[in-house]
């Protein structure tokens, strides 16, 4: 209920028929008082002078006692409900509930315009008012057909800023899908209005983004493999030079340089999307525990994997790499005597959580949103044999995001905790 409250009054075309609305009520309220105080005014210097002397005719007419023959004779010929009260004769030409009519001033006459009344000699009062035309539930017909008839605007109203706003919604998503890197689905112009003009723009922005990172991924993919059979045969050379320390240093600088190489080539592969993976149904406890004795068999890591997780249509490999990547990242950080790293696993609301936390010293909360980009790393002074190239938890990133799903970083208060979600279906 709170969500769907926050949504109207978020909602601009909610604010335009609100907006609507209440204009039309104020018009109508300013028309209204208006019109009263301009009949208010007439009545007054015209109509109040007339009908006292209206009055004072029909009364007349009447007589002094009442004579009831002319009476009744008057209200079957006017529009009118004569009442006459007084010692001798009590009549009303039509009877029902009590109604309330104007008093009688100091000088005999009716102080209310609306119920005018005199007081005869003898006693007896005359009091007249509009008789009653039809039915009332004439009226109150009348008043539900003009309700239903506001709310039926309202709602065209309401539909019809929908209507003019509904290239918004296309627009938004579309802004969604190009901040996602989906380039391949423009936003569709149905019109050549002001948000038409923007879409278009918008699309134009959108294409030349998309030619630039093109052109990027291409000069990077072009010096990556360019880079890889100079880098070949440099490391064979290195393996006929003598042992010793520069040979290592030689060999462990080369060593770097390859997987760098093969970082930014798996990167660029997964900036595809779902296109660079080959899904298969996985039980990711399986997985886990399996990389776990491969490659950190003696490594102090706790799994906590939740029992019955069901499977999920994953690439393999590229699950594998994301977990490798973030326990190598935890492991990295994580101080001596400190409770082991944790991988859990947990199966909520149509995905599959991986959460792997370390304790060491955190992420200052600064440079959280940073984690996951392209050579990022929180420490800018440390060396590569400790931080690593920075493409680590890129990698992870555009993995999970090949997935159709997300990983978020949040401090754990000690350490860092790097949660996985993954959609099952």
């Amino acid at each position: 209920m709170k969500r769907h409250a926050r949504r109207w009054r978020r909602s601009l075309g909610a604010r335009l028929v609100l907006m609507f609305l209440l204009l039309a009520l104020a018009v109508a309220a300013t028309f209204v008082i208006g019109a009263q105080s301009m009949l208010r005014g007439g009545w007054q210097g015209y109509a109040v002078p007339l009908t006292a002397d209206y009055v004072d005719r029909l009364a007349a007419e009447i007589g002094t006692p009442p004579d009831l023959a002319r009476a009744q004779a008057l209200a079957q010929r006017l529009p009118l409900r004569i009442r006459i009260d007084g010692p001798v004769l009590h009549w009303d030409s039509q009877p029902q509930p009590e109604r309330r009519f104007g008093r009688p001033g100091p000088d005999g006459h009716d102080a209310s315009p609306w119920h005018p009344a005199r007081t005869l000699a003898d006693g007896h009062r005359i009091a007249f008012s509009l008789a009653e035309l039809g039915p009332q539930a004439r009226t109150r017909h009348a008043g539900w057909v003009t309700l239903t008839a506001l709310l039926l605007l309202t709602a065209l109203a309401y539909a019809y800023t929908r209507h003019l706003l509904r290239p918004l919604g296309e627009i938004r998503a579309g802004a969604q899908r190009y901040g996602g890197g989906d380039f391949g689905q423009p936003i569709v112009v149905h019109r050549r209005d002001e948000l038409g003009v923007l879409a278009e723009q918008i699309n134009a922005m959108a294409a030349g983004l998309r030619d630039r990172l093109d052109a990027k991924r291409a000069l990077l993919l072009a010096i990556s493999h360019e880079l890889r059979s100079p880098l070949t045969r440099a490391r064979v050379n290195a393996e006929l030079v003598a042992d010793g320390p520069e040979r290592d240093a030689l060999l462990r600088d080369l060593g770097q340089m390859r997987d760098l190489i093969a970082e930014l080539l798996d990167s660029e592969r997964l900036a595809g999307g779902h296109e660079a993976l080959h899904r298969e149904p996985t039980d990711v406890n399986a997985l886990a525990r399996d990389l776990v004795a491969e490659h950190f068999d003696a490594a102090p890591i706790a799994l906590r994997l939740a029992p019955g997780l069901p499977s999920a249509a994953v690439d393999r490999p590229r699950i594998r790499m994301l977990l490798r990547n973030l326990l190598d990242n935890a492991l990295r950080h994580q101080p001596p005597q400190a409770a082991p790293v944790e991988l859990r696993s947990t199966a909520e609301r149509g995905e599959i959580r991986l959460v792997v936390r370390d304790h060491g010293p955190g992420v200052p909360p600064d440079q959280l949103a940073q984690l996951g980009e392209a050579f990022h790393r929180t420490d800018a002074a440390r060396q590569r044999e400790t931080g690593g190239v920075g493409l680590g938890l890129t990698l992870c990133r555009l993995v999970a995001q090949a997935h159709g799903g997300q990983i978020e970083f949040r401090n754990g208060a000690p350490g860092l905790e790097v949660t996985v979600r993954l959609p099952l279906a």
